[in-house]
C-alpha cells in the first residue's frame, strides 16, 4: 500500500497524506506524469472523509506537486521530484533538530546522540550506520 494512515502521527490527516505523496514523489515511487489515486479511491483506502483527501490534493496543487489533467484526475508535475526531495530533506532535518534539542535538554553527550542515531538507523533497516559511524562526522556526502 503506497499510502497509509499513521495512528502514531499527531498531525492533521490531510497533512500526513500530503507528506506521504511528497515522499513518494521524492523517492521515485510516483513519477512525473503519473496519476495519483482519485479522491474517492484514496479516501476509501485510508478510511477517511473524501474532503480530507481533497484538501491534501488541493494543497499539493498549490505547491506545484500535482497538476490537473482534464477529465482524468491529478498527475505528478514535472518539477515535483526535485521540490519534493528538497522538502523531504527539510522535513527530516527539522524533526532531527527537535530530537537533538530534546537530547541536549536531557544532557546527553553528543557521542551518545550519534550512537543512538546509528542504532536506530540500523534497527530501521537503513544501510550502514547513518554515516555517523562510517566517517565519524555524521555527514553522508549528499545532503549537507
Amino acid at each position: 500500500m503506497l499510502f497509509q494512515r499513521l495512528a502514531s502521527d499527531d498531525r492533521a490527516i490531510y497533512a500526513q497524506i500530503a507528506d506521504q505523496v511528497k515522499f513518494a514523489v521524492a523517492g521515485g515511487l510516483l513519477r512525473p506524469g503519473e496519476l495519483v489515486p482519485s479522491v474517492r479511491e484514496l479516501s476509501r483506502q485510508l478510511v477517511v472523509n473524501p474532503n480530507t483527501v481533497a484538501r491534501a490534493y488541493r494543497d499539493l496543487q498549490g505547491e506545484g506537486v500535482l497538476e490537473p489533467v482534464r477529465g482524468t484526475g491529478l498527475q505528478v508535475a514535472a518539477a515535483a521530484p526535485e521540490a519534493c526531495r528538497d522538502g523531504r530533506r527539510e522535513f527530516v532535518r527539522r524533526r532531527l533538530r527537535e530530537a537533538i534539542e530534546e537530547a541536549r535538554r536531557s544532557h546527553l553527550d553528543p557521542i551518545e546522540i550519534e550512537a543512538i542515531l546509528g542504532e536506530e538507523w540500523a534497527r530501521g533497516g537503513g544501510g550502514g550506520a547513518a554515516g555517523v559511524a562510517e566517517n565519524g562526522s555524521g555527514a553522508t556526502g549528499g545532503d549537507r
